[in-house]
């Protein structure tokens, strides 16, 4: 077996047990990276020269009391700040980024309990896009097969996971960053309520829509890794005060009595008939389990894509605008006054899709029309937490595909925008309601490409989430199969 197929409580037995040293989960993350990344370009920087400098010096600190994350190597997505480690956000704007001042919060979280950072992770730029082909660095590819792509933004955090480069990674999830490139790749990635994991040092795409997720082989891992960076933070006006349960309790639970609700609109036509399957065949499995489910209808959920674009392009309008040349980014070195200085830097910076989404966004927001397009899409956002609430009154949890297709080929879809928008059309009401949700991997199309299920839960309720992810994670093998490419070395 790799040390990639333990989970963390085995490794974390086997180093108490001094059967592996940390130094050797760094020397397995760095090898196998030597070994694939040039065929699946997960990461933009590598931190290798730190990190083993790190294991070995934890190697020699590791006592009784370690945490279940200590000394465990981990990939963090590119727009999350690094003190000292470059962050680039995928972008050339942020290219000469290399020696950030502060670490994002999770950040300082992690360096708590431990982990080793392996490096920053490839991305569509600015968070924008569901494929990582936005990048400006490379186009990371799906480990299950290399011609296609592992969905996005959080693309290479889902491909690193998948081929084994590093046990667990980071992303971020606006409207299913985290989720769709979760399913695409066959791995576990968790959107958390918004609010409950700190926003700062993210940098901002959307600010009411973005949260900071983990991606993970299992369940149990990602609940081992969420807990660790959950909790209000006084940096963030938008963390939330609440009560922190222990999520690995939640795992503890079976599936019996729990009530599952279906959106028929997660099932209509556009929904691939092999996803369409795998899904009802994974609620055949909850029924086993004791739990029972029922058809209902999410009746605004076919408006979330349009208005998730128009909040999420105007929010990265504003949020955008820093990036000129002076305060923040690169600065154009073509010799012209300051407004030209303004529109160069910006225009030789971002890269095709952020500019377009930045126009979109100031448009919604100019003049004339921002009842029209923003504060009309403000209010349809409502509409769907609204169904959610109502849904949630009866059930426990809403079961659906989390990507109505498996992965697509690179550059299938890359000149189309308005039809990969559409793609995200079962994971944008989750971020737009503010809930959390989940990926779990629940079959294989006949082309062996992984399938993904999404399970969304109550505000704050991840503990439920995770219950049932657990659940059926542990009445199928989904979750062990490996890529060739990222299977056991």
């Amino acid at each position: 077996m790799s040390l990639f197929d333990y989970t963390l409580k085995e490794l974390q037995e086997k180093l108490h047990n001094k059967e592996i040293t940390i130094s050797d989960l760094v020397d397995a993350s760095f090898t196998r990276i030597h070994e694939v990344e040039d065929e699946v370009k997960a990461f933009i920087t590598l931190n290798e020269e730190e990190a083993r400098r790190q294991a070995k010096e934890l190697d020699e600190q590791l006592g009784e009391n370690a945490s279940i994350l200590y000394g465990m190597p981990i990939g963090i997505k590119d727009n999350i700040v690094t003190k000292g480690l470059r962050t680039t956000c995928a972008s050339q704007i942020l290219d000469n980024l290399h020696d950030p001042l502060y670490d994002a919060t999770v950040i300082e979280k992690l360096n708590k309990e431990k982990t080793v950072t392996i490096g920053k992770l490839n991305m569509d730029e600015f968070a924008m896009g569901s494929t990582t082909e936005n990048s400006s660095y490379a186009k990371t590819r799906n480990p299950w097969n290399t011609d296609y792509v592992p969905g996005g933004s959080s693309g290479g955090s889902a491909a690193a996971v998948a081929a084994g480069e590093v046990f667990f990674s980071l992303g971020s999830d606006t409207g299913g960053s985290i989720r769709q490139p979760a399913s695409f790749c066959g791995v576990v990635g968790l959107k958390p309520t918004y609010g409950l994991v700190s926003r700062f040092g993210l940098v901002a795409f959307a600010s009411s829509l973005d949260q900071i997720g983990p991606i993970t082989r299992t369940v149990e891992d990602n609940a081992h890794l969420l807990q660790a960076i959950v909790g209000h933070d006084k940096m963030d006006s938008t963390s939330a005060h609440v009560e922190i349960p222990n999520y690995a309790d939640a795992l503890k639970q079976d599936a019996r009595g729990l009530r599952i609700a279906v959106p028929k609109e997660y099932l209509q036509e556009g929904v691939n008939p092999e996803v369409k399957e795998a899904v009802l065949q994974a609620l055949k499995q909850y029924e086993e389990l004791g739990a029972t489910w029922e058809e209902v209808s999410l009746p605004h959920s076919k408006y979330a894509v349009a208005a998730y674009y128009l909040l999420a392009s105007s929010e990265a309008s504003a949020n955008l605008s820093r990036f000129d040349g002076v305060r923040y980014g690169k600065r154009t070195e073509k010799r012209v006054d300051m407004l030209d200085m303004f529109k160069y830097s910006r225009a030789e910076g971002f890269g095709d899709e952020v500019k377009r989404r930045i126009m979109l966004g100031t448009f919604a927001l100019s003049s004339g029309y921002y009842d029209a397009y923003y504060k009309k899409a403000q209010k349809v956002r409502t509409l769907i937490k609204q169904d959610f609430e109502k849904i949630f009154e009866d059930y426990d949890v809403i079961i659906g595909p989390t990507s109505p297709t498996t992965a697509y080929k690179i550059g299938e879809k890359i000149d189309d925008p308005l039809t990969m928008y559409a793609d995200d059309i079962l994971t944008t009401p989750v971020n737009l309601a503010g809930l959390p949700g989940i990926s779990v991997p629940c079959g294989f199309s006949s082309e062996g490409l992984p399938i993904g299920l999404q399970i969304i839960g109550k505000h704050f309720d991840e503990a439920m989430v995770y219950r049932a992810a657990y659940a059926y994670e542990q009445a199928t093998d989904y979750h062990k199969k490996r890529p060739s490419l990222g299977g056991a070395n």
